[in-house]
Formats: structure tokens, C-alpha cells, sequence
């Protein structure tokens, strides 16, 4: 159980979709259908970042629903290792991507289609999030780190419209993100219900 409970077995867990990606980097440089193998990887690491981002924003809603929930609770003393996740596959999606397409000269070429900017931007807005997830940044920041950490739900918007405009598919996108959506439309409508509900109830 002390083991389970470490950090370290959760960094293995998040690290295991990771390991057949290594693996696929360092054989063949292409795919049996002859497919280059960093163009195969962008999809599953961007739904990997993608899908952490969504388990460490869910987390919050899940426990207004379920205060008594014991695994809820030890998932919530973890988030940050989740979000710290995303951005670990969000910047191997971003290298993947550099180097797959080869040149300054072909990023920049299309940098401004939407399905590309967006996901630049998520990207961006991850990074200093990632940056201030630890305690020392916790204490420095004070009540700053909880505005700046709500940056994640931009970068969460961005990262839903970049994968939906890539790969011209809205089913898979809204699978992962209406759960996240509905979630936290239940939250914003309890914290201005609430008031009210209590002031009835006296």
C-alpha cells in the first residue's frame, strides 16, 4: 500500500502510454503502411494530454458530487501530477509536430490556420502552468497561483477546437470533453444556487 500510495507509482502509471511511443521512435522510422512514425504519434499523445487535462479538471465537480468519496479525495491530493502529465505528452505532441514537419519555413506556413493556433496556444498557456506546479511556486505566488491555475479552462477550450479543426472529427473531441462540460456547468450552477437554497432554508 505504501507503495501504491507513493508518487512514484503514479509517475509509472502515467508514464505507461509513453513506453510503446519510445518504443516506435527507436525502430523503424515509418510504419508498415509506410506512414512516418512521429506523424502516427501526434494523435495519441495530444489525446493523452488531452485526457489528463480532463481527469485533473474533473476532479473538483466529481467531489461537489461525491463528498464522501475516499477515492475522489486521493485522486484530488494528486492533481497536480495529472496536469503535470498533460503538459509532459502536450510537449512530446509539440516536438513530434516540429519534427515532423521539417522547417521553421513549414510551421509558420500554416501557424494561422485555426486547428493550428489553437493548439500553439494551449500549448503556451500549459506551460507556466506546469511551471508553478510545486509547492515553492504555491507559496510564492499565494493567492495568484489559484487565479493563474485557472488558466487551464482556456487552454482546455483551445485544446478541444485544435483537436476538433485537425482531424475534422467532432464526435471524438466531444466525447472526452461534454463529461468535463457538464461537470463544470453542475459547478457553476451550484456555487450561485447555493446562496440561495441556504437563505430558503432558514
Amino acid at each position: 500500500m505504501r507503495f501504491l500510495n507513493s508518487k512514484y507509482a503514479l509517475w509509472l502509471l502515467l508514464a505507461l502510454p509513453a513506453v510503446p511511443m519510445a518504443a516506435a521512435l527507436t525502430g523503424s522510422p515509418r510504419d508498415p503502411a509506410g506512414q512516418p512514425v512521429t506523424e502516427m504519434l501526434l494523435h495519441p499523445t495530444g489525446e493523452f494530454a488531452a485526457r489528463f487535462m480532463i481527469v485533473a479538471m474533473i476532479l473538483s465537480p466529481l467531489r461537489q458530487l461525491f463528498p464522501r468519496s475516499g477515492f475522489l479525495l486521493w485522486m484530488m491530493q494528486r492533481r497536480r501530477y495529472f496536469g503535470i502529465a498533460a503538459f509532459a505528452y502536450a510537449l512530446a505532441h509539440t516536438a513530434l509536430y516540429i519534427v515532423d514537419m521539417g522547417s521553421a519555413v513549414s510551421i509558420l506556413g500554416e501557424f494561422f490556420i485555426l486547428g493550428i493556433w489553437t493548439g500553439w496556444l494551449a500549448m503556451a498557456v500549459m506551460l507556466p502552468l506546469a511551471a508553478t506546479s510545486n509547492e515553492w511556486a504555491v507559496r510564492q505566488l499565494g493567492r495568484g497561483w489559484s487565479a493563474l491555475q485557472r488558466c487551464v479552462y482556456p487552454a482546455a477550450l483551445a485544446t478541444l477546437i485544435h483537436w476538433i479543426f485537425v482531424h475534422n472529427n467532432l464526435g471524438p473531441a466531444l466525447a472526452h470533453f461534454l463529461p468535463l462540460a457538464a461537470l463544470e456547468t453542475y459547478r457553476v450552477w451550484k456555487h450561485f444556487t447555493a446562496p440561495t437554497i441556504k437563505r430558503t432554508a432558514q
